[in-house]
């Protein structure tokens, strides 16, 4: 079993998986990272569970530290960190790889996995992004806009009769309130701008096909009413951190090697697995 970290801005997304997938996911604030929360809630989330290792990727820089920190007193097992280098599973074809959100490395790398290439995720986070692999199996670019609670928010707040509203399915094309005229422009604005931006990458990729993904926090919603969309899958991300976690540990049978370990490996079986403290 290995645990994984997706960190976020709002929230850290926890898993613990085997060799297949994701079996467990929990959610905790990014801040218990720097108010002294995040090893009670990560002792609760593993539980007795017996770790192998531990990965992670993250678009708050410093929080990577306290992450490390955390796994090595909690479990003696450091953690590997997903960057272009490390990454496994797709090329990347981009002029400065270090400034790819290794979220959206992850997501690639899970994408391919599951369709091939090509293939395209939409993330509904904080910002909206989407994440292309082309043909050739390599992360090529992506596009980002504001997500749709950031959007929402800010109409809130830069303007004095806007209220702030939960974003939810509005089944009309005119708005008879203030709400539904902000909900209209939300959920149908971006179901529209995901499906021109489709349009888009199907011309610039030049194929017909194009497999598409969502994951996030409103992927169900804009997805429900959008064909364009193959699959709906909340623990992408924590997948492609997994699948590259287990291309960093897969062994070589025929060489009679342990291959490239991913850092601080621990076959099944060996002791010192357990959590060290659960306060």
């Amino acid at each position: 079993m290995i645990i994984l970290f997706d960190i976020g801005n709002t929230n850290t997304h926890l898993g613990l998986a085997d060799d297949r997938r994701v079996v467990k996911q929990a959610n905790i604030p990014t801040a218990a990272w720097f108010n002294g929360t995040a090893q009670r809630l990560l002792a609760k989330f593993a539980g007795h569970a017996r770790l192998q290792g531990a990965a992670l990727c993250s678009v708050v820089p410093r929080a990577t530290p306290q992450t490390r920190k955390t796994t090595l007193r909690l479990w003696r097992l450091p953690c590997l960190e997903l960057t272009p280098k490390t990454l496994r599973g797709v090329g990347v074809a981009y002029p400065k790889p270090k400034t790819i959100g290794p979220d959206r490395l992850a997501n690639a790398v899970a994408v391919r996995h599951r369709f091939g290439a090509p293939a395209v995720v939409v993330d509904f986070g904080t910002a909206v992004t989407f994440d292309v692999v082309d043909r050739a199996g390599n992360y090529v670019g992506g596009i980002i806009a504001p997500g749709l609670s950031a959007m929402t928010d800010y109409l809130h707040e830069k303007t004095a009769l806007l209220p702030r509203i939960k974003i939810r399915e509005i089944n009309r094309a005119v708005g008879k309130s203030t709400e539904e005229a902000m909900l209209v422009g939300a959920v149908h604005g971006y179901r529209g701008l995901i499906r021109g931006i489709l349009v888009e990458l199907k011309r610039e990729l030049k194929t017909r096909s194009l497999p598409v993904v969502a994951t996030g926090g409103y992927a169900r919603l804009i997805a429900s009413k959008l064909p364009e969309i193959d699959a709906v899958d909340p623990l992408l991300t924590l997948e492609g951190l997994r699948l590259v976690w287990q291309a960093h540990v897969n062994t070589d049978p025929t060489k009679g090697n342990e291959g490239n370990k991913a850092p601080g490996y621990r076959p099944p079986g060996r002791t010192g697995t357990k959590a060290l403290s659960n306060t």
